[in-house]
């Protein structure tokens, strides 16, 4: 009944996107109403409930209410009312009316492949444990934390439960009290996790083969695009080649040994579906958004189809707090663009209001976003913002490392800027500024992270190399050989993706063990969600990933790439540990320790001294918990 209720929560959420894709783009084609829908959907999803969360916390209380808004807003959408002519109808940016197959052909089957990568991916049950896949291993425990902390806790904005002391998230959370909500609704984590990636997945798929549309006019080209940006790889692959078929099976059994992510061979320009969109929700759902904006964006300002304003800004308001990256890479792109504008039409202000009122009215709601939660982490954390020249290139010359690692599109991207007409290459300007930037600066103090942007500027140049092949190969009077010609480009420059996904699709590995799960079962229903844990630094933690709880410290693997200083709390976790005592556990604030394998292993820890002066509340499977009784006076 609970995951009933789950459903129809999200279904009203889409139909208040579907009554938003009704009134806002009032002519759009088949095609773009499941688009937008989705679009729409997920930012009243991660914008409802957060709002009626500022008055009321993140509570079963904000969550209705802002199902109650929705449900309104869905049903005023079907209200009748005058619609003027759409007088863009008529120009070639405009909508398709009819259904397109090829849109369907691209988007189905990646779409379905993603959502059983998720099921596979994310807490899989499997012999009395959770299990997950090769891309996930890492990430998902944090974001488990992060999901099911803010539901457990309450508190909006929300507290970061990494790290004691520590109260800014330093981390886009909208993208995770996105699943939040559904906890709040009584669904099990895993389902909470899935169902509004799920939604993600079709904004993401079908946003990016609009925006190609859009900008190509063809579906042909814009088909070769999406293969190229979803599916496209370099030649990783080669490595695995030689030495048999035992080096050439070790891309399915190794961990991150894949055509697509060899770092030993300098090999770093991931797939974006196995290594961006299943296992970093704010990248799925940064592109959600983003890349629906996008393709309204290049009907605004390339078609000038001036209504769309209102829609960019919708689809814009929560970027910086969902995925900053994308933020940032339709900040860039709007801003060449907006110098076009202004070379093309000058005093027009006619022409130019629109602009204005999307920058201004994002603005608006862009900067308190920025000053309470960006920009303070990122002024009291460490490695934001630094120089640092060639991305992740470790030893290979410039132009051959990204030869090797994108391949095929990045060998034509010069003759395919040269190609491009006035426009295409006006919106790569964007991307190339997206480059240029990406180059140079480090947005975060792991300097790989800024592949998030890198791929905006990746998939503008697919964009831009679709629109070379195609023409090229209409020049061929052969049929067979214009099919030929692109079954070996295709081949060329998708088989090591299409390797690293049959990685993805085989692979397995034990997060948490039936005594891990009983254990976090125990603490939900049994400690304080606001007490705080003692336990270990390790990367698997039950208490920490699947009841919530705060921990004094993390790992350090999430925490040093968040920019934080945990140092005086990873000290004080073996301290207390090791030689415990009541006024150091005070100065602390601990009031629950759990001690489990991992401790054991990792630590010297003073069990006997945990018996004799804390209450014991739990002793299974290896793991006990116990809660401090005594402090210091």
């Amino acid at each position: 009944m609970r995951i009933l209720f789950s459903i129809v929560y999200m279904a009203v959420f889409l139909a208040a996107g579907f009554s938003l894709t009704r009134r806002l783009l009032p002519a759009s084609g088949a095609e773009e109403k499941l688009v937008f829908t989705a679009a729409f959907g997920l930012v009243l999803l991660i914008a409802l409930p957060a709002l009626f969360a500022l008055a009321l916390g993140f509570t079963l209380p904000a969550a209705l209410l802002a199902l109650v808004a929705a449900a309104a807003l869905a049903a005023a959408g079907f209200w009748p009312r005058h619609t003027a002519p759409d007088k863009a109808s008529g120009q070639p940016g405009s909508a398709a009316r009819t259904i397109v197959p090829a849109f369907w052909t691209c988007v189905v089957p990646l779409f379905l492949l993603s959502v059983w990568l998720l099921h596979t991916h994310t807490l899989y049950y499997k012999d009395g444990g959770y299990w997950c896949g090769q891309s996930t291993y890492g990430d998902l425990p944090m974001h488990l934390s992060f999901i099911k902390s803010i539901a457990e806790q309450g508190l909006f904005p929300p507290e970061f439960p990494m790290l004691e002391g520590q109260t800014l998230y330093g981390y886009p959370f909208l993208c995770e009290s996105v699943s939040s909500v559904f906890l709040l609704l009584g669904a099990p984590l895993k389902f909470a996790c899935i169902l509004p990636q799920v939604v993600a997945l079709a904004a993401v798929f079908g946003g990016g083969w609009l925006l190609a549309k859009n900008l190509l006019q063809s579906s042909a080209k814009a088909s070769l695009a999406y293969v190229l940006f979803f599916l496209g790889s370099g030649f990783g692959f080669t490595y695995f080649l030689e030495g048999g078929a035992e080096n050439f099976t070790r891309i399915f059994t190794a961990y991150y040994e894949t055509p697509t992510n060899y770092v030993e061979e300098n090999i770093r320009w991931v797939n974006p579906i196995a290594d961006l969109l299943i296992p970093q929700r704010a990248t799925l759902f940064g592109w959600a958004l983003l890349f629906p904006c996008l393709a309204l964006l290049m009907r605004f300002a390339l078609n000038e189809e001036r209504r769309l304003w209102p829609a960019l800004v919708l689809l814009a308001a929560s970027l910086p707090l969902v995925q900053t990256h994308s933020a940032l890479a339709l900040v860039l792109i709007c801003g060449v663009l907006f110098v076009q504008a202004l070379m093309v039409h000058r005093t027009d202000w006619r022409t130019l209001r629109p602009w204005l009122l999307f920058a201004g009215a994002t603005g608006v709601i862009w900067l308190p976003l920025m000053l309470t939660q960006i920009l303070p982490h990122t002024q009291e954390g460490s490695g934001f913002l630094r120089w640092h020249f060639n991305w992740s290139n470790e030893g290979d010359n410039y132009f051959w490392f990204y030869i090797k690692n994108i391949g095929l599109v990045y060998i034509l991207l010069l003759p395919a800027f040269l190609w491009a007409g006035k426009k295409l290459r006006w919106v790569y300007g964007g991307g190339l500024l997206i480059l240029l930037l990406s180059e140079f600066v480090e947005f975060q103090p792991n300097n790989y992270d800024n592949n998030k942007l890198l791929f905006i500027w990746h998939l503008l140049g697919c964009i831009l190399v679709a629109n070379l092949i195609v023409d090229l190969l209409k020049k061929v009077d052969k049929k067979s050989v214009q099919a030929v010609l692109a079954v070996m480009l295709v081949f060329t420059g998708t088989f090591g993706s299409i390797l690293t996904l049959g990685r993805e699709a085989v692979s397995q590995y034990q997060h948490f063990d039936a005594d891990a799960i009983a254990v976090a079962e125990y603490v939900e229903e049994n400690t304080d969600p606001m007490g705080r844990f003692l336990c270990g630094t390790q990367l698997l933690n039950p208490v920490l990933s699947l009841a919530g709880r705060p921990i004094l410290c993390a790992s350090g693997t999430w925490l040093y790439y968040h920019g934080m200083d945990y140092s005086a709390q990873e000290a004080a976790v073996r301290q207390l540990l090791e030689a415990p005592s009541e006024e150091e556990l005070a100065q602390w604030d601990i009031d629950y320790v759990m001690i489990g394998p991992s401790e054991r292993a990792d630590y010297t820890v003073d069990e006997s001294w945990f018996a004799a002066h804390c209450a014991l509340l739990y002793d299974q499977g290896g793991y006990s918990v116990y809660q401090v009784t005594q402090t210091a006076e």
